[in-house]
């Protein structure tokens, strides 16, 4: 029996993952998986637990501790806490700022690797992320890197309503010590300032399907 297919879509924030990642794993079949959700969930579960986020130790206590479950619900992978999925929670601004700091603590992107490959039992994934195709399933042949210039990624977070620093965000991903964002080794690069999520879909689908064929 043939190992379930994993596809890597990482990027910079606001570069189309999410969109472009639901839209392929809608063309395939495949189950999509946010990991960006996961670690919101984290953040959120920090804050609502009064856990200072920017004390390492106590977000890493914090993230030993927390009960959590993976379900597929749609076809999509969540990650429940205390049996809850706190879906429009982990969008708010709180959150978002305080994503970075739990995302670098390394006892939690440890915990979260581990994971993240645990998805692989419900079957042929589409995983987003910063460190899928570096880190996560860095084993992976299907591997695509998003992004899009600073402005036009700063546009696309206004027009979801969202205030965040892009340029201080890609830094701290960057330069994290553990599982920093980057091109991934045989990643196929998109740049897509001028392109629609459907030209973006479309250009990974193409791609992958030919890949795919191939790969039989």
């Amino acid at each position: 029996m043939k190992s379930p297919v994993v596809i890597a879509i990482d990027g910079t924030s606001a570069s189309g993952k999410s969109t472009n990642a639901k839209l392929v794993a809608r063309a395939l079949g495949f189950i999509y998986v946010d990991t960006g959700a996961m670690y919101r969930t984290l953040a959120w579960h920090c804050l609502q637990k009064r856990v200072d986020v920017q004390d390492p130790k106590a977000v890493a206590a914090a993230c030993r501790k927390w009960k959590t479950s993976l379900r597929c619900v749609d076809n999509q992978v969540r990650l429940h806490t205390d049996g809850y999925f706190p879906e429009k929670e982990i969008r708010t601004g709180e959150v978002s700022a305080a994503v970075p700091h739990v995302a670098a603590v390394p006892k939690v992107r440890e915990w979260m690797k581990k994971t993240q490959r645990e998805c692989i039992r419900f079957g042929n994934l589409v995983m987003e992320g910063r460190d899928i195709g570096t880190n996560v399933f860095p084993e992976t042949d299907f591997k695509y890197y998003l992004d899009a210039r600073l402005e036009e990624r700063s546009r696309r977070r206004a027009a979801e309503g969202v205030r965040e620093n892009l340029a201080a965000r890609d830094q701290r991903d960057s330069q994290r010590a553990v599982a920093p964002l980057m091109i991934a080794l045989g990643a196929h690069v998109i740049n897509n300032s001028e392109m629609t999520a459907e030209q973006t879909s479309s250009a990974i689908i193409a791609d992958l399907r030919q890949r795919l064929a191939a790969s039989k």
